[in-house]
């Protein structure tokens, strides 16, 4: 007797150790259980749906995101002893073999939830070996996961009709609302097509009628728990007609972040959302052919991306894949409030500083004002306020192009140059490199939060105040903010500082505004770089920018402070030597004529020199005119009266 119990323990032993060798070697295989991808706004609402491999609608759920009236429902009717058997319901087999013994074909097919699960994991045909796979598969779904985790597994994968899958899709494509807010009515509707999938109720609306009322038969809304009351008004209701679209919010930061997996909660505001995408194709309407609107709104505190509108577009099919809001466009003449507020802090202007606007060569680079006309002496204020060329340039000539280009680059925006320069020159204050508009909202960000610049993203994770880097001081981002601030010309709101930008040929037509809260910009021009005739951010993208701060709760920068003529650069800066031109490094034309060096600061008389040997100048002048000798690498000085030098490296070819 002992031997007999020894060698049924060790069978024993040994059937439990080679299924526990069977279970690791062969796993369930949760593959077909992978979800689509989820954009969520910052309030967890779905804005955007992406669908899983294959083509098919399938979105991730649990038993806490369904309508507790489907969970009754689904218990009730396919599996009451769900709670309380190990995968598999001897009883319902029983009954089922029972069923098909006195029938002579399948009545009821006795599968659990778990054996479901199965089944739509590891799709087979219907027959007696599959069962027993599927019998098979439940014990060991059963004994890694709980039976909530079983029941998402069901919610997620039950079919729904054509390419939905899960009960989340079908609550979207058929009701266009969230499961967990379903009815009586349309929580038996999806259980009813989990069952038949192919009694779509846009197509098989009377068979998908009774496949729904047949789960609604009193016995099975008893058990539910579902009253004779809401069961009668569920049998009234009726059906949808027509298969929804699937949420597409912000659709081009869904395919931006679509790598990540799963559901991705973003900064995005939901309300704010929709309303910019309507904005957007309300201002595309009125557009020329081929164009698009591109809108970022951020808030400049955080750095938390808000709205994003990557291109609003016509009945293009293609169009719409490029997200304009990450490609890099001229930004034209948006860049010069940052050009000022560099000057302001380094001291070079203030405010009320008077400009140059006057016809003016630098080397071979000649800059015209859009009007081409010029304004004469004018102050900073009023040069930025107008957007004149001529004093811009002159200001980036004394700052540097190099420099400039490494403050944009700190800011997150690094200009990409034209294709043959190998380093930043005199154009880039006029928009003669590369920046995107999120780059550029980030830019003009530091002018709202007093110089401080913080990268945008759209993700709660992305760069925020801690990776902040200062631009310039507050005074300067506040003098530049103020100068900004005023009415927009066709009205709009009150207390917004903004800036527009056009690109040579009306390729691109820019609007940059912020307040003490938030930062919007807007591009608008076509995908190709096509210019579109007479297209200028002043008419095209600045009454854009006007609608979208209406979009926003109101928070106006301070009024401006008029600062006055007097108030400009103070005496001991403008003292100092400086070489205005040429800059440092700049490669300058040989053999087109006299060339004008120019200096500021220092005591005159001024004493200019080329490699050393003295040019003619006049003592009372601080610029001097010369020849400029053969190609290659020349050294331009000037001397003050105490001796203080400055001097320039530059490089003179000979051009065809």
């Amino acid at each position: 007797m002992r031997r007999a119990l020894w060698r049924l323990g060790v069978g024993l032993a040994l059937a439990a150790a080679l299924l526990f060798a069977a279970d690791r070697a062969f796993p369930p295989d949760l593959s077909r259980a992978a979800p689509g991808g989820e954009l969520r706004a910052a309030g967890g609402r779905l804005l955007a749906a992406l669908p899983a491999e294959g083509g098919v609608w399938r979105l991730a759920a649990t038993p806490a995101e369904v309508s507790p009236d489907l969970l009754a429902l689904l218990i009730a009717a396919e599996d009451r002893r769900f709670y309380s058997h190990p995968g598999v319901d001897p009883l319902a087999l029983l009954r089922a073999a029972a069923q098909w013994a006195a029938n002579g074909r399948v009545i009821s097919g006795g599968s659990t939830l778990t054996m479901q699960v199965a089944r739509l994991l590891e799709p087979r045909p219907r027959t007696l070996p599959a069962k027993a796979v599927e019998i098979l598969r439940a014990f060991q779904l059963e004994a890694r996961f709980s039976k909530r985790e079983i029941l998402g597994l069901w919610l997620t994968l039950a079919p729904q009709g054509g390419n939905l899958e899960g009960v989340r899709a079908g609550a979207l494509a058929w009701f266009g609302r969230d499961a967990g807010t379903l009815s009586v009515a349309e929580s038996a509707l999806l259980l009813a097509l989990a069952r038949q999938p192919s009694l779509r109720p846009d197509r098989a609306p009377e068979a998908a009628r009774a496949a729904r009322d047949s789960l609604l038969a009193a016995r099975t809304a008893g058990a539910a728990g579902i009253s004779e009351a809401d069961r009668l008004a569920a049998l009234a209701t009726p059906l949808p007609e027509a298969r929804r679209p699937m949420p597409n919010l912000a659709p081009h930061l869904a395919r931006e972040l679509a790598g990540r997996g799963g559901r991705v909660t973003t900064t995005l505001d939901a309300a704010l959302q929709a309303a910019a995408e309507s904005l957007a194709a309300e201002a595309r309407a009125a557009l020329p052919d081929r164009a698009s609107v591109a809108l970022v709104f951020a808030e400049h505190g955080s750095g938390a991306i808000r709205a994003l509108v990557g291109g609003a577009f016509g009945e293009e099919p293609r169009a719409g894949a490029l997200d304009l809001t990450r490609a890099v466009r001229s930004p034209g003449s948006a860049l010069k409030p940052l050009l000022y507020a560099m000057a302001f802090d380094l001291g070079l202007a203030r405010p009320g500083t008077l400009l140059a606007d006057l016809p003016e060569r630098f080397g071979a680079y000649a800059p015209e004002n859009f009007d081409r006309g010029f304004a004469g002496q004018v102050t900073a204020a009023e040069a930025l306020r107008r957007s004149l060329n001529l004093p811009a340039v002159a200001l980036l000539s004394r700052i540097g192009p190099g420099d400039f280009a490494a403050l944009l680059a700190l800011g997150g925006a690094p200009p990409r140059l034209p294709r043959a320069a190998t380093e930043a020159s005199l154009p880039l204050a006029l928009g003669g490199a590369g920046v995107t508009l999120r780059e550029l909202a980030g830019l003009y960000s530091a002018l709202g939060a007093g110089g401080v610049a913080v990268r945008l993203s759209a993700l709660p994770e992305g760069p925020g105040p801690a990776e902040a880097v200062r631009l310039f001081g507050p005074r300067a981002a506040a003098e530049v903010a103020g100068l900004l601030a005023r009415p927009f010309p066709g009205g709009g709101p009150e207390g917004i500082a903004w800036k527009t930008g056009t690109s040579w040929g009306g390729r691109d037509a820019l609007a940059i505004g912020f307040d003490r809260r938030h930062v919007v910009a807007v591009w608008i021009g076509r995908p190709d770089g096509t210019p579109i005739p007479g297209a200028t951010g002043r008419h095209l993208a600045l009454p854009v920018l006007a609608r979208a701060f209406a979009l926003l709760p109101p928070a106006p920068i301070p009024p401006e402070r008029v600062v006055p003529v007097a108030a400009a650069l103070p005496p001991p800066p403008a003292d100092r030597l400086r070489l205005l031109f040429p800059p440092p490094g700049a490669r300058l034309a040989a053999g087109e004529g006299p060339l004008v060096i120019r200096a500021a600061g220092g005591r005159r008389p001024l004493t200019f020199l080329v490699d050393g040997a003295p040019i003619e100048s006049q003592p009372a002048r601080r610029e001097a005119a010369f020849t400029p000798p053969g190609p290659g690498f020349h050294r331009i000085t000037v001397l003050d009266a105490d001796g203080v030098a400055a001097s320039a490296e530059v490089r003179f070819e000979r051009r065809e």
